[in-house]
């Protein structure tokens, strides 16, 4: 079931009618469950037993792993875990990856080798959940709080409807504890709910789909090189388009709990305006990039071990959050850029902290000097703090960009082609864009970066508390407006394929 859908509405109005009934907690939460297994059945309901699978295994695995001491059975038992989840993972999302190339590697070592391909179908959100109850099995192995005793109350936070396909990705910590007594929306939790609800469709129905889709569809479909300004509009508009749809999913699954009375973490937080690629994970899809910090980079050493180990470590994290996201090697390449990113971030800032200690004890008139000709070097708009951060968030703006390309290309021409145009290694680029295309691209993208640079210390909710009550009203009317008038041009996530 697609949140932006019609069909989406009429469920959520009876799962919130029997969440204000006056019935039990307990029945609410079945209640709840039952309409988490209904929202995912609806795509195949065969892939429901996975769930089931994912649940019954973790939540007894799980009690077991904190209640023995044994440290071989404990392994054991972890082993178990990781395999049905990992195995899991691997057959349905990797399985013609990984036969694909090991074809490849055969026919290179001079073996042919010519299997029939499986027909294998990929579960929706099988990425999302995984990572979400292997984060309670790992917690469990190492004690860090106690097992849940409620198999009602797992199964909900296994299952939980709003974030399911798509995050975000919550820790047991976050959501199980929130099971455990009745949950109820007060009037401005509804509304705030209802209002991120509202936005998360309008980014993602008006925005990534009526605005965005068709000129990077365009673009990335294109089979012959194409001129500069259009190839950056195609990876600008995919840009674009990717954050409002996944933000957007984001959105209205935080937007749908709040109406129920419940908090999700937040996923986005104006990442376009991140200064540096720290911060852009720090705004990124949130809950994956600090799982991926607490349970792969830590658990590798982290940055524990030296310098070398640190950037292994991080080289490492990276390489297989690009594999999470898709079975191709041009997620991997899209990884390894961010990697590489981080590790020239990392020694950069080594650097400049080495320098500004030096100038700090060397104060000396020769040092003046040198900050005095160099301050005079800088033209006076750009000597403030916010211009050189302003600057630096366009760079980094301008690197992701580049990364988006290996992101959205299905092959690794297609990316290579894309590259070539965007930096005119191509003479002969051709101009396939629409003027009125151009236009739409370039106006959405001005608007985008504008709106995260001026909102990337705040939130949609604080500013609405601190508008006049009629102008969020009048802006709201036309959100719903809007999606009114685009609703048939709108598509699933992008985010369902990974």
């Amino acid at each position: 079931m697609l949140f932006n859908s019609y069909t989406f509405i009429v469920f959520l109005l009876l799962v919130l009618a029997l969440h204000y009934a006056r019935l039990s907690w307990t029945v609410k939460k079945v209640n709840l469950l039952v309409a988490s297994y209904l929202f995912y059945a609806l795509w195949n309901p065969p892939f429901v037993i996975l769930l089931w699978l994912s649940t019954v295994v973790d939540f007894f695995v799980g009690k077991k792993l904190y209640e023995i001491e044994n440290p071989s059975r404990r392994k054991v038992l972890l082993v178990i875990s990781l395999v049905v989840n990992l195995g899991m993972l691997a057959f349905f999302k990797y399985g013609n990856f990984l036969l694909d190339n090991f074809i490849v590697l055969s026919s290179a070592v001079g073996f042919e080798f010519n299997p029939a391909r499986p027909d294998i179908i990929l579960p929706v959100g099988i990425s999302f959940y995984t990572f979400q109850t292997l984060c309670y099995t790992l917690d469990m192995y190492k004690r860090k709080h106690a097992p849940e005793n409620s198999l009602l109350d797992f199964s909900l936070f296994v299952t939980f409807f709003p974030q399911l396909v798509a995050g975000p990705i919550v820790r047991p910590g976050e959501l199980i504890p929130q099971f455990k007594k009745p949950h109820y929306a007060n009037r401005e939790q509804f509304v705030k709910g209802a209002l991120l609800l509202s936005l998360g469709l309008f980014m993602k129905v008006v925005m990534a789909d009526t605005m965005l889709a068709g000129p990077a569809d365009m673009i990335f479909g294109a089979t012959q090189s194409l001129k500069a300004i259009d190839a950056w509009l195609g990876v600008l508009a995919f840009s674009g388009q990717i954050f409002f749809d996944f933000a957007g999913y984001s959105t209205c699954a935080i937007g749908v709990a709040a109406m129920l009375g419940f908090h999700l973490p937040d996923n986005f937080k104006y990442p376009y305006a991140a200064i540096g690629f720290s911060d852009f994970w720090r705004r990124w899809h949130i809950t994956l990039s600090t799982w991926l910090r607490d349970y792969l980079y830590i658990p590798l050493g982290g940055n524990r071990k030296g310098e070398t180990r640190t950037y292994i470590n991080l080289m490492l994290t990276m390489l297989l959050g690009g594999l999470w996201h898709g079975a191709s090697w041009t997620f991997v390449v899209w990884g390894a850029l961010h990697g590489i990113y981080l590790c020239i971030e990392r020694i950069l800032k080594a650097r400049f902290a080495a320098v500004n200690q030096l100038r700090q004890s060397n104060q000396t008139v020769l040092m003046e000097k040198e900050q005095a000709f160099r301050a005079s070097l800088v033209p006076a708009f750009m000597s403030g703090k916010k211009t050189q951060q302003f600057l630096l968030a366009l760079f980094t703006f301008f690197l992701v960009n580049i990364t988006w390309v290996f992101f959205r290309a299905a092959d690794f021409n297609t990316a290579g082609r894309m590259i070539a145009s965007m930096f005119g290694f191509d003479e002969k680029g051709i101009a396939l864009m629409p003027t009125i295309d151009m236009i739409k691209v370039g106006v959405v993208t001005f608007l985008l970066v504008s709106t995260h640079w001026f909102m990337r210390n705040s939130s949609v909710w604080q500013l609405a508390k601190k508008t006049k009550w009629w102008i969020v009203a009048i802006v709201w009317s036309l959100l719903l407006f809007a999606l009114v008038l685009s609703q048939k041009s709108s598509d699933s996530f992008i985010y369902f394929q990974f």
